[in-house]
């Protein structure tokens, strides 16, 4: 009983992720978090500067 609620959970969260991320302004948002992150991790920062 336990396992078929938690499914359904999970697939509730999941098929509302899917439909926020449909959405042109969080697909924005998604890009711009992409795209920070990349740049954190390869130790570019926008500014032209390191913290190291």
């Amino acid at each position: 009983m336990a396992g078929t609620i938690r499914k359904l959970l999970i697939s509730t969260v999941a098929t509302k992720l899917i439909q926020e991320a449909r959405k042109p302004q969080n697909q924005a948002k998604a890009k711009k978090l992409f795209a920070d992150f990349q740049a954190k991790r390869s130790g570019k920062r926008p500014g032209g500067t390191n913290r190291y």
